[in-house]
């Protein structure tokens, strides 16, 4: 039943056009039929809604670039065509209105064949913008007739006209020489009224700067001032640079050699202004200093297993040190899997941070394919725990042998298993750790990562190292297997909460996916076990989690809500809404949360949703913002980058006439949260 219906949906070929509350999308292609192997060109067209701009490669201040996911066919990069400046106050942006179109080469399989069908589809994500700016996505695929000749389509023209809009190399030399506060690029074209450069990395030159043109008879040269991240010396400046001749515009793409130095620019200008499109400035450099951060990371670490998404883990691993013997090399292995997570995790956020991204501390939980494996793989340990299946051997380190002692290997995986499910938690001192790393060179970002690491993996280090902390723990007995089986449900548990968070984030659709990948590693289990592990039950043991692994692909996430469920007090957050309140001297409380993160869920259930904190809330006039980061929100990174923190939660409370935000720790307590709210009482009188 589930492969008909895996051949039924591969069948049916997304549709070429859709449209959202602001933009009508459609792929468009330059061929009625397509050849085996042949390589040709189609383009996303946007039709945007008056007033309204998506973004470029690069989208300068703030925003998004569109994206294309494709599948069922090999797709080149996307060619872009020059976008225009979208200023709204101090904000430039780089983007586009009107109807825009993106090219993208795509490349036919050489083994399709003749009388068949070619179906690509692609899942398109865009950030529109007015006063407000929205995520957006559609599912868009073609279905092209596989013939033994191409057949150019009746839109091939059309496909033309807009290559004709992609910027080309520039036929004329352009030079680079240092300027006092960037670089400044001359060429020879002459009658240049108008001249902007667009910078394609993020950082590479100052968006809100001026770039100041001097044309003259035999040329022109224009300044422009470097961004936060300027490209070094000898390393290619590239872009696109539009130049306005009697001719009419023209855009061309450049790449020179950035010179010896060149100077750092003014930097971004002040975002703080209550416009309608508002990011707040990046966070200045803190002076935290290396030793300071590294202290913290290792205490922010300790309090990590006390975290209820750590604890049940720690308590799996620690059953192993009842048992009276040398436990010393299960230490170093357990440190080692949490050390070598923490690496791995400090790698990709340096390689994301790298590529132009804003991330923090529990990106990972924005992909709902990275949750819906996490869920798997706690429902297979909590399978274990119960005592459905023990793996050993090789496999040592899931299920019922991350509780007992199966060697180095166990202890191994049971630390990266520890330090998977501590991501989506936030303990005290870790933010001010994590918001200096990430402004940090990359060797210091590591450095800071493998202390947080070593501080989650302390307890159990001590435990193995010294034997007198062991006659703390409990004489070995009949208990432990108890205990064993009864750590299992908050495994279960912990499956539910990301069923949950999957929810917010894809939907019911999503949700039954994740249910049926669940039946099936249950039913492979079973299967296993009633066949006396054979060869056979193996074997359907692995095929289902293959197959459940496989329903990931089809994991598709949805629109956010603006609305907060369930909260008739609460509105969504929003930089406009933010700057409206403010400027109208009213009272706003902002919690920046997401589904996936416990910290925060625990805060809102024993402080935010007490009745005195809304009561209090109420008295004082108090409007609550909510910015739900479930979903990746580059507004909502901004925020919290711009406070000195990578991560949720973050508590902000602005009092009526103050200049700055009160910035509450992140764990909350009513009392805390009425103090922090409530109006300074006045000093009584002497007579």
């Amino acid at each position: 039943m589930l492969a008909l219906l895996a051949v039924s949906l591969r069948a049916q070929a997304a549709p070429p056009e859709a449209a959202t509350e602001h933009v009508k999308a459609r792929l468009v292609s330059s061929q009625a039929a397509v050849a085996p192997g042949q390589r040709f060109t189609v383009a996303l067209e946007q039709d945007i809604k008056a007033h309204w701009h998506t973004y470029w490669l690069n989208p300068g201040d703030s925003g998004q670039a569109t994206t294309l996911a494709w599948s069922g066919a090999e797709a080149g990069p996307i060619q872009w065509p020059a976008p225009s400046v979208q200023a709204i106050g101090p904000i430039v942006n780089y983007g586009y209105e009107g109807r825009p179109a993106l090219l993208v080469e795509l490349t036919v399989p050489a083994d399709a064949k003749p009388g068949g069908r070619f179906q690509p589809g692609a899942e398109v994500r865009w950030l529109v913008c007015k006063d407000v700016c929205i995520p957006e996505q559609v599912s868009l695929g073609l279905d092209l007739p596989v013939a033994a000749e191409a057949k150019a389509g009746p839109d091939a023209a059309q496909i033309e006209e807009w290559r004709a809009a992609i910027p080309k190399p520039a036929p004329f030399a352009v030079q680079a020489r240092p300027a006092p506060q960037g670089v400044q690029l001359s060429g020879p074209t002459a009658g240049v009224s108008k001249a902007y450069f667009f910078a394609e990395t993020w950082g590479a030159v100052a968006h809100s700067a001026p770039q100041a043109l001097k044309a003259e008879a035999g040329g022109w040269t224009l300044d422009i001032p470097a961004g936060d991240e300027p490209v070094p010396a000898g390393k290619p400046l590239a872009g696109v640079i539009t130049l306005t001749t009697p001719a009419g515009p023209q855009a061309w793409t450049i790449a020179v050699a950035m010179p010896a130095g060149a100077g750092k620019g003014p930097g971004p200008a002040d975002l703080n202004a209550p416009t309608a499109e508002v990011v707040p400035p990046a966070a200045p450099q803190s002076d935290l200093g290396l030793l300071p951060a590294l202290a913290l990371a290792l205490l922010g670490g300790l309090i990590l297993n006390l975290m209820p998404c750590v604890f049940p883990v720690l308590s799996i691993k620690a059953l192993a040190l009842v048992n009276k013997g040398d436990h010393k090399g299960e230490g170093l292995a357990y440190t080692a899997g949490v050390l070598a997570s923490f690496a791995v995790l400090a790698g990709v956020l340096i390689a994301l941070r790298a590529g132009g991204q804003q991330v923090g501390w529990g990106f990972q939980f924005h992909s709902p394919v990275f949750v819906l494996v996490v869920a798997y793989l706690l429902f297979l340990v909590g399978l274990s725990l119960s005592g459905l299946f023990a793996i050993g051997g090789s496999f040592t380190g899931v299920g019922s042998a991350l509780a007992s002692r199966q060697g180095l290997a166990g202890s191994f995986f049971t630390g990266v298993l520890a330090a998977v499910v501590a991501t989506p938690c936030t303990a005290p001192f870790m933010g001010a750790a994590l918001a200096f790393a990430l402004a940090q060179p990359a060797a210091v970002l590591l450095a800071v990562f493998l202390a947080l690491g070593l501080g989650l993996a302390l307890p159990f280090l001590v435990l193995a190292f010294w034997p007198a902390a062991q006659r703390w723990l409990p004489r070995p007995g009949a208990w432990m297997d108890k205990f064993k089986q009864a750590l299992a449900f908050p495994m279960y548990a912990a499956v539910v909460w990301l069923l949950w968070v999957l929810a917010q984030q894809t939907g019911p659709d999503g949700v039954a996916l994740a249910l049926i990948g669940l039946v099936l590693i249950a039913f492979g289990l079973w299967w296993r076990h009633s066949s006396g592990a054979s060869l056979v039950g193996t074997g359907a043991a692995v095929a289902s989690l293959v197959l459940a692994l496989g329903l990931a692909v089809w994991i598709k996430p949805v629109a956010a809500d603006v609305t907060v469920a369930g909260e008739s007090a609460t509105e969504a957050y929003s930089a406009a809404r933010l700057a409206d309140l403010r400027a109208q001297n009213k009272p706003v409380f902002v919690n920046m949360t997401a589904s996936w993160c416990i910290s925060c869920l625990v805060n809102e259930r024993v402080a935010l949703s007490r009745p005195e904190v809304k009561a209090a809330f109420a008295q004082a006039g108090i409007t609550y913002l909510k910015g739900d980061w479930t979903r990746e929100d580059p507004a909502i990174t901004a925020v919290l980058k711009a406070h000195g923190r990578s991560g949720v939660p973050l508590y902000l409370y602005y009092a009526p006439g103050a200049a700055e935000a009160q910035v509450l720790p992140q764990i909350l307590t009513p009392g805390l949260v009425i103090e922090a709210v409530s109006p300074p009482t006045a000093p009584r009188s002497s007579t």
